[in-house]
């Protein structure tokens, strides 16, 4: 169901038109726009990087890692998925993978930078997309799944998001969430992502929860690549190698081979119920009763 920002009011219309109130979002580069302010620069991320990011996803080892367990997570939870929204889809990589993964299913996917949404429309044609600020969603009760991955610790109201997302959910559906973990792995790479935190599971398991969901799994991940991580930021921040936001995901094609083995290894030894305390990032599933 629509939910208008205007007016309040629950409405079924294609075209984003309100019944009640007669609004209708502008349109940006061919998309609904329901935060036009933000459509081209504003805090949290810098638009510009979405032409690169399109261009490494789908060889990078990290987000290919990382796309692994989303749609495992969401096969196992959710495995009769039929309308998924991403927030803060980017380029629409993830959304890509849960396409092929699920493909009766239809597929929504926000995002704050329109610049971003030109790149996730090509990945994904069939897939709806608007521009929209994820703290004031224009949906009730939509979606029987919602995902967030690497979007929250951009947002200072990150209770707000989640609450977003619980309004958004179907009852009886979930969510799927990512986010960078351990406030100690701190680094001038967060600063240049425009992070605002790095969790502990505790802090996202509380704030989930506190929204009216009920925590079904919290694990981490890119664990075994560890403490090589921590050096990274460690040295990678004093010796200034960490120049922009994206610095990092720059690799050799051997380093690349290299970490991406270590984290099939690690995704196979979960596969086999071998779990890490600690890992560079956290993914959470939880569900709306």
């Amino acid at each position: 169901m629509r939910a208008c920002l205007h007016c309040g009011s629950r409405y079924h219309d294609a075209t984003w038109h309100c019944l009640s109130c007669g609004k209708t979002p502008v349109n940006i580069a061919g998309f609904p726009a329901f935060s036009p302010k933000l459509a081209h620069e504003g805090p949290g991320f810098r638009p510009e990087y979405f032409e690169a990011l399109a261009t490494l996803e789908s060889s990078n080892f990290w987000f290919r890692a990382r796309n692994r367990l989303i749609i495992n997570a969401l096969r196992r939870h959710f495995s009769s998925l039929e309308q998924f929204l991403e927030i803060g889809c980017g380029t629409g990589f993830v959304l890509s993978g849960v396409a092929e993964a699920f493909p009766s299913a239809r597929l929504s996917g926000t995002e704050i930078f329109s610049a971003g949404l030109a790149l996730a429309s090509r990945r994904v044609p069939q897939a709806e997309f608007l521009q929209a600020d994820a703290r004031h969603l224009p949906y009730d009760t939509e979606f029987d799944v919602i995902g967030a991955f690497d979007v929250l610790e951009h947002i200072p109201e990150d209770s707000a998001v989640i609450a977003q997302m619980y309004q958004a959910m179907r009852p009886g559906g979930g969510i799927v969430v990512t986010v960078p973990q351990h406030s100690w792995l701190w680094s001038k790479q967060d600063e240049l992502a425009e992070h605002v935190r790095r969790y502990s599971a505790k802090e996202l398991h509380g704030k989930i929860v506190s929204a009216g969901f009920r925590v079904v799994e919290i694990r981490s991940f890119v664990s075994l690549l560890l403490p090589l991580m921590w050096l990274s930021r460690h040295f990678g921040d004093v010796r200034g190698r960490n120049r922009d936001a994206i610095s990092e995901l720059r690799l050799s094609s051997l380093s690349n081979f290299i970490f991406g083995t270590v984290m099939t290894a690690e995704y196979v030894l979960g596969q086999l119920g071998v779990y890490f305390p600690a890992g560079g990032s956290l993914l959470v599933v939880a569900k709306k009763e």
